[in-house]
């Protein structure tokens, strides 16, 4: 089968990383790069291993001249919104880095034109393709009625550059993956959250480093997250340490190892599940699955979002003190992306929506 023939744009940290991916995909071929900085195009291309890719700094130019099939959207969070946009409406199906844009009104807008350009936007959640984590939710499955979930999370990296700068850093940059996960392992969706941040003295960070939120999940259950990304020592996972308690009993999850259960004693077997991947390049394993069959993958933006309204809810409830409801942040993020919207197939469809809720659910995969 011929090589899904695709276009990156952002060849920054993260940039890099995908340029290696790809170069190791053989569904994939890199036609060109894409940066404001072309001698940051250049090293990456260099660094994907052949100097003569074409680059360049307008998506639907390069696009164009190299006869790219899809796009890959490695930029900053900052830019997700305007470079996924120009590539949907340029035809072209999209793979993106979380977020799917920086806040959640520019996600709808994004879920909206997907809808109406009929092409694929997926985001890369990419902690969600992890088998171990698949097999913890198998796991969390036989414990029978669930009632809590929780993670703990504590790292301590020195990135430098735009992470130590941004605001709301842990919450909006790392714990977005923890929810995601959540969502994915309980199969259900938040209801609402309190939240509370802050940022210890010793911290590297300019925004809030450290997070404790409770959320409530259909069916009354709860999903307790601590998390810090200025925690030396003892550090967990990447991942993140997980236990969930069910009516038959606990499953655990230390984020690196196969997981466990005790089902009041008996060690839980569940039945294994089919691979799927591992981080970045199983997201681009799925979603040039997707491109080629027209199913709907994991992560797909209308899916995703509710992940992003966590995280934003998360942060309304820090700044007010307050318990904050899920919808009330979907239909004001609703308003918000109609009023913003310059597009008028995508304002249409916007203004097509009836609940956002369901709006958002009607495209999701069944797990």
């Amino acid at each position: 089968m011929t090589a899904l023939r695709v276009l990156q744009v952002g060849a920054g940290g993260m940039g890099r990383a995908w340029l290696g991916t790809v170069a190791a995909d053989p569904d994939v071929e890199l036609v060109g790069i894409v940066d404001l900085d072309l001698d940051a195009a250049r090293a990456g291309a260099e660094h994907a291993g052949d100097p003569s890719i074409p680059v360049g700094t307008d998506l639907t130019v390069l696009a164009a001249e190299t006869g790219a099939q899809a796009v890959l959207d490695i930029t900053v969070p900052v830019a997700h919104h305007p470079v996924t946009l120009q590539a949907l409406h340029a035809g072209l199906p999209v793979l993106g880095e979380k977020p799917a844009a920086q806040t959640v009104a520019e996600a709808l807008s994004l879920a909206a034109a997907a809808e109406a350009t009929g092409k694929l936007f997926m985001v890369s959640q990419s902690r969600r393709y992890n088998d171990q984590l698949v097999a913890f939710r198998q796991h969390v499955r036989g414990l029978g009625a669930i009632g809590g979930l929780g993670t703990r999370f504590a790292k301590a990296p020195h990135f430098g550059g735009f992470r130590e700068q941004m605001d709301d850093v842990l919450l909006l940059d790392m714990a977005i993956h923890a929810f995601d996960s959540a969502r994915y392992v309980l199969e259900r969706d938040p209801v609402s959250v309190y939240c509370e941040s802050w940022n210890p003295s010793w911290s590297w960070y300019r925004g809030d480093a450290a997070a404790a939120a409770v959320f409530a999940f259909e069916d009354d259950v709860r999903y307790v997250y601590d998390g810090s990304w200025c925690a030396p020592g003892a550090e967990t996972s990447w991942n993140g340490d997980w236990r969930a308690s069910g009516a038959a009993g606990t499953a655990l999850w230390d984020g690196d190892h196969d997981p466990s259960s005790d089902l009041d004693g008996t060690a839980g077997a569940p039945s294994p599940a089919a691979s799927v991947g591992h981080e970045i390049a199983g997201a681009l394993t799925s979603f040039v699955h997707a491109v080629r069959s027209g199913e709907t993958p994991d992560g797909e933006v209308h899916g995703n979002v509710m992940s992003l309204a966590m995280v934003e809810a998360a942060i309304a409830s820090t700044r007010t003190g307050q318990r904050i409801v899920i919808d009330a942040v979907l239909e004001r993020a609703h308003a918000e992306a109609l009023a913003a919207e310059r597009h008028d197939a995508v304002r249409d469809r916007l203004a097509a929506w009836g609940s956002v809720r369901e709006a958002l659910s009607a495209s999701v995969p069944a797990p």
